[in-house]
């Protein structure tokens, strides 16, 4: 049965016990929307994004040009040890699997110009600006018959 929510939060939250809500905080925290937080800041020369991918290590992030697209997938790996030493799990916290977020840049832009770092949980991408041609103007007459 479905439930009438207001931001996103079920009306009768209150009716439960405390035990329950920090699964309901975390499992928001830990959800692929959460990840990839994006930083967008214009300068003279191009665009600079800052994408925050904590926990995430350089071999499991991959940036694509295509189409004029830049996408950006993460994969969390982690997820792969499923070792029980001396017990089992009897509830798991973390998010296992891929996200990934695209942004227009525009068809123009060459692959060999978009630079991208890693470092300390931070993907900084460069993007450079399409260089504005500066159009001749010329004069078009037309000729007089007469």
């Amino acid at each position: 049965m479905l439930m009438p929510s207001i931001f996103g939060e079920s009306l009768f939250d209150e009716f439960f016990d405390e035990f329950t809500r920090p699964v309901k905080n975390v499992a928001r925290v830990n959800a692929p929307t959460a990840v990839m937080k994006t930083d967008v800041k214009e300068n003279e020369t191009g665009y600079e994004l800052d994408i925050d991918l904590p926990g995430y290590k350089k071999e499991d992030v991959q940036v694509q040009f295509k189409d004029g697209y830049l996408n950006i997938t993460a994969t969390s790996r982690t997820g792969d040890e499923q070792k029980e030493e001396g017990g089992k799990y009897i509830r798991r916290e973390r998010y296992y699997g891929t996200c990934s977020r695209s942004f227009y840049v525009g068809e123009d832009i060459e692959k060999d110009n978009i630079k991208a770092k890693f470092e300390d949980g931070i993907l900084k991408i460069a993007v450079p600006k399409k260089e504005a041609k500066q159009e001749i103007e010329e004069n078009k007459y037309i000729t007089i018959e007469g």
